[in-house]
């Protein structure tokens, strides 16, 4: 299997070219930036697999480069962990509503930051390699775009099986109607946010089974979330 893609955006030298070096170390094909406009360019000309960002960086800030990323619909799957001086609890969970799936406040250690990157691959690996994505007892074929449950294939349309295998590279994490819309419709879409509910609720029709309980949860005021069931 290629080696793991890293954009690596941290405006540190130092702690930038540590970073590179462990890495490298580990497998991974690094490029790095200190520039948020940079870094968006670099995204888009060759998506990597993951996103370390940096908070506070040159140009357009980070938590502004995360939005944008997360609105773009060749980015808006790339995992993203923010890097951040900032401590407080609402600059947290702010980078986490924005879009990112991980948070790390400086300083921290380049051991722990490794082992949750690792986390994140393995987990988003098999759909980059077109292998079946397991989340709980539901198996999804990217390739024969085929999906089971307990089983038991299912059926469903195109919109909910982008809808679901949208879900399913990454298990747990909240999206928000608007997330969704760019996800799996595309930034350029006219659909109204009403439509996720729709396909949200046919796809809770389609994948269930008897005995089974919805793997599909409404967080008020946020989105939704593919727990494992």
């Amino acid at each position: 299997m290629s080696a793991a893609k890293l954009l690596l955006v941290e405006d540190d030298p130092a702690l930038s070219e540590l970073l590179e070096y462990r890495f490298q170390n580990e497998g991974y094909q690094v490029r790095s930036t200190g520039d948020g406009d940079e870094a968006m360019v670099l995204a888009s000309e060759d998506v990597p697999d993951l996103i370390i960002l940096d908070w506070m960086i040159e140009g357009t800030s980070g938590i502004e480069v995360c939005r944008r990323l997360r609105r773009d619909k060749e980015t808006a799957h790339v995992p993203i962990i923010m890097l951040t001086a900032r401590e407080a609890e609402d600059d947290r969970v702010r980078g986490l509503e924005i879009g990112a799936d991980d948070y790390m406040t400086k300083p921290f250690s380049p051991r722990e930051l490794l082992a949750r990157v690792a986390a994140v691959m393995r987990r988003i690996r098999p759909a980059l390699a077109g292998e079946t994505i397991e989340v709980g007892d539901i198996k999804l074929d990217p390739v024969a775009h085929k999906v089971q449950r307990r089983g038991k294939a299912l059926q469903l349309g195109p919109t909910e099986y982008r809808l679901l295998k949208f879900f399913m590279e990454s298990p747990g994490r909240v999206f928000s109607r608007g997330q969704l819309l760019d996800g799996v419709w595309g930034t350029g879409s006219d659909i109204e946010l009403r439509t996720v509910d729709v396909h949200i609720r046919r796809l809770r029709k389609a994948i269930g089974v008897e005995g089974a309980k919805d793997p599909i949860r409404t967080v008020r005021s946020a989105g939704y979330a593919l727990e494992a069931a």
